[in-house]
């Protein structure tokens, strides 16, 4: 397809012009900017530009969905209108991390050491939730637990004990692998020196004020100076300060000492000066200062537990757009680990809960069925504990959503803050998070829970009805319409019509029975897994359906076969996506991953490369999906027809296919 150059050179314009262009790159889908100045962009025109298919801000990156097959085009296209140089993703990301203040840099930081972490500590708080009904008083019978009454459980109760805890007594070595890999280190050396400070030889933190009130610390007397022999377990600054000595020390040592010998020095050298230094020195002071962090926070929720529960309750989803959010997962951690229950995460789980309600509440009043269906889908995913498809799918967009659900988590933060609701673990942030909650206040948890439920559901409906009287769309503010082609309103009755050559293509996936044959191709899943829907996708540029319409898959094997015989039109250079062009025209996205292009194709092998010729079925990609987690990216991928075929009519999303691939997940209707 020919690119427009005048239409490339609006996109420029409307970034500020190439003085504002700092560096500029692109994916499979996206032109990616770092910019000196964000306030300049013009977001009207870059919205009335027929090549934008969308356009947003993350993490300092200014990024414009353009689409694959021709992202690349208008990015050869910019350089050429504005002299500038090819730039590397990892240029970007460092330009763009310059213009982040402080504060985001170190939320960022948080942020890339804790996600890769999280499955972990989610896995073991969903089972220590298990673990409190088995063990509980009272839930099942009165003031007795289900072990107790029936004490053949007790054992089984005490495995999953074991596993759940697993994750929270080695904490620290989780928070040191991340750490030390983000701070450019050996993961190894990380894992190890979380160890080191949980080693069995060390009096457990939990002990530590038991045994300093009795007078029972026990210690290291180094020529006199005496040091308390204590663990860190479930702390985080201890670790945190330590992983980046450890890193910037091993990275200063490989620099220095010759590659023969590095073996036998550095990794030894590093470990002892970081080991010794963290008991010394860096542990006793950062167990002062989160202790007192703790204890400040414990102190204000104590003294004005209403003002605490209104402001964390009412504005965490606030902190969810800001991505401030993930810089109180390492308080929550500590909250547990020294007080033995977070109060701030039964907060979050109902925030979760009200943005979610918010965004089915639109589902009444919106009248476009995108919104609609946009707003059933998001709402789930926030009821299970993700909420950026609702945040910013839905409720952002129209703004008294999100007003709402804030307003009801507000009044529900307050419940919970005058009643001390605790957490003993962190799991789903949603409705299974009352397995997180101690099960003595599970009845405060559920009221707030009804709480959330309602008041965010109801005003967002009585509100969007009111607001929608007199004016024939209820959807005012909800600009999807302008990038819609027309064939997506096109009637959905399709005229019987003789076999195609494309019908002929697919043979081996049947259409229809030959008295009712149309022109349409069935694409079922090229990677095994759960299907569902687009909405789930942390990604607004999917999610919306930006670039166009399809479903995801949440894999559960690391392959990706072709869904239908084809051309491999393109692969990507990361080999995290690959695009198919079938014998009729029809182009197929396969994305696996979100941002994965940062991995460099670290993770994945590509058994083919454009211009091959495929058959249904046949290997295209493999994927690592333990590498791809651990790096902290989300596995669900996008599987995109994408907009802008001439050839296609309208494309209908299914959400059946199984892990055996029986059923499709998407039919195209083919012009014709």
């Amino acid at each position: 397809m020919a690119i427009n150059r005048q239409n490339v050179e609006e996109i420029v314009k409307a970034v500020g012009g190439k003085e504002n262009i700092e560096a500029a790159t692109h994916c499979v889908t996206r032109l990616r900017f770092a910019l000196n100045d964000e306030s300049q962009v013009d977001t009207d025109a870059l919205e009335k530009n027929d090549l934008v298919k969308g356009h947003f801000s993350s993490q300092g990156q200014f990024q414009v969905i353009i689409g694959p097959g021709l992202v690349d085009k208008v990015y050869d296209e910019m350089l050429s209108i504005t002299g500038g140089s090819r730039a590397t993703k990892d240029e970007v990301k460092t330009a763009a991390s310059k213009k982040q203040n402080p504060l985001q840099q170190a939320i960022k930081m948080l942020a890339d050491i804790f996600i890769p972490i999280l499955p972990a500590i989610v896995m073991a708080g969903l089972l220590l939730g298990i673990n409190n009904i088995l063990t509980g008083p009272g839930i099942f019978f009165d003031s007795k637990s289900l072990v107790e009454v029936y004490p053949q459980w007790k054992d089984f109760a005490s495995i999953i004990n074991t596993i759940a805890s697993t994750a929270f007594t080695f904490l620290p070595a989780l928070i040191g692998w991340s750490a030390v890999t983000r701070f450019g280190g050996s993961p190894l050396l990380g894992i190890v020196l979380g160890l080191i400070l949980v080693h069995p030889d060390l009096l457990s933190a939990y002990g530590y004020a038991d045994a300093k009130v009795e007078g029972t610390v026990p210690i290291w007397d180094l020529f006199g100076w005496h040091v308390n022999k204590i663990g860190y377990q479930g702390q985080v600054l201890p670790v945190l300060v330590s992983a980046y000595l450890l890193a910037r020390l091993e990275r200063w040592l490989n620099q220095k000492v010759p590659d023969s010998f590095k073996l036998l020095i550095v990794a030894p050298v590093a470990l002892l000066i970081t080991g010794f230094l963290a008991f010394t020195v860096i542990g006793p002071v950062t167990f002062i200062i989160a202790n007192a962090i703790t204890s400040g926070l414990v102190s204000i929720f104590g003294g004005f537990p209403a003002l605490g529960g209104l402001i964390y309750g009412g504005l965490y989803a606030l902190l969810v757009i800001t991505g401030m959010h993930h810089t109180f997962l390492a308080v929550d951690i500590q909250l547990i680990g020294s007080e033995g229950g977070t109060f701030l995460w039964p907060m979050l789980a109902l925030s979760n809960i009200a943005q979610g309600a918010a965004a089915l509440g639109m589902m009444f009043v919106a009248k476009q069925e995108k919104t609609k269906g946009l707003a059933v889908t998001s709402s789930i995913s926030a009821f299970l504990g993700v909420t950026e498809p609702a945040i910013f799918g839905v409720n952002v967009r129209f703004k008294y959503p999100f007003i709402f659900g804030m307003l009801g988590s507000a009044i529900a933060g307050v419940l919970l803050a005058m009643n001390n609701v605790l957490a003993s673990s962190i799991g789903v942030g949603g409705i299974p998070g009352f397995l997180s909650i101690f099960p003595n206040q599970w009845g405060v948890f559920f009221i707030g829970m009804a709480i959330v439920l309602i008041v965010p559901f109801t005003a967002t409906v009585l509100y969007g009805k009111i607001r929608s009287r007199g004016t024939d769309e209820a959807d005012g503010t909800d600009d999807t319409t302008a990038k819609t082609s027309p064939t997506d309103n096109a009637s959905s009755k399709i005229e019987p019509a003789a076999p195609s050559r494309a019908q002929v293509q697919t043979a081996s996936f049947p259409v229809s029975s030959p008295a009712t044959a149309v022109n349409v191709l069935e694409v079922r899943s090229p990677v095994r897994g759960r299907i569902v829907p687009l909405e789930q996708v942390p990604d607004p540029a999917f999610a919306e359906r930006q670039m166009g319409k399809g479903v995801a898959v949440e894999p559960s094997e690391g392959k990706v076969t072709a869904p239908f015989d084809a051309t491999v039109a393109h692969v990507i250079k990361s080999k995290h996506a690959v695009i198919l062009e079938h014998a009729s025209g029809v182009q197929l996205l396969i994305h696996i991953g979100i941002n994965t292009v940062s991995l460099k194709g670290n993770g994945f092998t590509a058994h083919v490369a454009a211009g091959d010729k495929v058959k249904a079925g046949q290997l295209l990609l493999e994927f690592d999906r333990d590498a791809i987690s651990s790096a902290g990216y989300p596995l669900i991928s996008p599987i995109i027809v994408p907009d802008g075929q001439d050839v296609i009519e309208r494309v209908e999303e299914l959400t059946a296919g199984d892990e055996a691939h029986r059923d499709a997940v998407l039919k195209i209707y083919l012009q014709g």
